[in-house]
């Protein structure tokens, strides 16, 4: 797992909450059920079964892999709409191209991240690059949605390239854990994404043994993600393990500690750390401010292009299903898998695990890649309304929604 690294973590700026702050508690740790995103990559839904009131202002996060892909077998997903909240694409090993229609994209490849602002509305596409395919070869990475503030739903959108060697390095005082700030604020240092939301994102690697106790917002949430290996968190010391989403209570630091003895394919842990601030005019995951907006997101949905001439048309993906879990066969074409999970079967579902009963409106919801919509036969219109659905009460589904 490379992203970025340092000979000697000691060298770093040293980071640790004050000896005052309040230690956050653990409240939750939840297991990321597995299945597979866009032609058929395999994924961990880090934030399954977590109530979307401790997730806001983050909507949906992904572990891409771990996989060692056999020649021809790499797998991207095909072109797709987004609207209303942005896309946070982190590659630890592998390689990544990214295009939208807005112009941005690039090639992310090991500590590279790529930022797009969704905001009024834009079709993207995400493939591994043609010698990844011919070669085959390791691919892991994260992406993670955030949700936009209410003022900024209808923004431009925008395109962040963001370069390994510009993320902020830190370490903890004994140099045990390595610091990755991508965005937001750690102890006083800035990490370079620029965002809407106020939040904070870091990769943090702990060598065996090592504990860190970091200051955090108390206006923020806490989440902490295990890409790998084992370890504890909060002073409780609330075990965790690979996939497994711990959820902080308030206070003013977290803690975090590397199990003494690590799995043998991985040497330390690896964790993703989240906090951010909710916009309670955003109205939660998945739906823009106001009713009024639907018929401007179907408008907006149908001005955009579908991609550049040439381009592999979209197809009908499957979405809801209350365990998150898809068959290899999601998003290839064909009959959509079984749904296993409680509540409203209809297609054009796309509701944020945990979240109660409430109607979806908004086309960042659609439940389409560009020509047709899921559910839709063959050759049906090729513009996708807004997804409107409604929940039951008694089933919360995780966020199958694309890309």
């Amino acid at each position: 797992m490379p992203a970025v690294t340092v000979e000697n973590p000691l060298t770093l700026p040293r980071v640790s909450a004050s000896a005052d702050a309040v230690a956050r508690p653990v409240l939750t740790v939840t297991t990321a059920p597995s299945g597979f995103e866009g032609e058929g990559f395999p994924v961990r839904r880090a934030f399954a079964g977590i109530n979307y009131r401790h997730l806001d202002p983050f909507i949906m996060m992904d572990q891409m892999g771990e996989v060692e892909y056999a020649p021809g077998e790499p797998k991207g997903t095909p072109w797709h709409p987004h609207r209303g909240f942005e896309t946070v694409t982190y590659i630890i090993d592998g390689i990544f191209d990214h295009q939208d229609s807005n112009g941005g994209g690039g090639t992310i490849t090991n500590g590279d991240t790529q930022w797009m602002t969704a905001g009024s509305g834009l079709l993207h596409i995400e493939a591994p690059p043609e010698q990844l395919v011919m070669s085959g070869g390791l691919f892991h990475g994260l992406q993670l949605w955030v949700n936009l503030p209410a003022k900024d739903k209808m923004m431009a959108p925008r395109y962040q390239d963001i370069r390994s060697g510009s993320v902020q390095l830190l370490t903890s005082p004994d140099g045990g854990a390595l610091l990755r700030v991508i965005a937001g604020e750690l102890g006083g240092h800035e990490g370079p994404g620029i965002t809407h939301t106020p939040i904070t994102m870091v990769h943090a690697t702990l060598a065996p043994g090592a504990e860190v106790t970091l200051p955090w917002r108390e206006d923020f949430n806490g989440l902490a993600y295990v890409m790998a290996g084992r370890g504890s968190v909060g002073a409780e010391r609330r075990p965790v393990h690979l996939g497994q989403t711990a959820v902080f209570g308030a206070g003013g630091s977290l803690t975090v500690r590397a199990d003494e003895k690590q799995d043998s394919h991985t040497p330390d842990l690896e964790i993703v750390l989240l906090g951010g601030l909710a916009d309670p005019g955003a109205h939660g995951p998945l739906r823009p401010v106001r009713h009024e907006h639907q018929g401007r997101a179907d408008a907006g949905l149908r001005g955009l292009p579908e991609g550049p001439p040439g381009h592999r048309p979209g197809r009908a993906r499957h979405v809801g299903g209350g365990t998150g879990r898809l068959t290899p066969d999601a998003g290839r074409g064909g009959r959509p898998p079984p749904r296993t999970g409680t509540g409203d079967p209809s297609p054009g579902r796309a509701v944020h695990a945990g979240q109660p009963a409430r109607r979806v409106i908004g086309w960042e919801a659609c439940s389409c890649s560009p020509p047709r919509c899921a559910g839709s036969p063959p050759g049906a219109s090729s513009s996708c309304s807004p997804a409107v659905s409604s929940t039951s009460p008694s089933g919360c589904a995780s966020s199958s929604a694309p890309r």
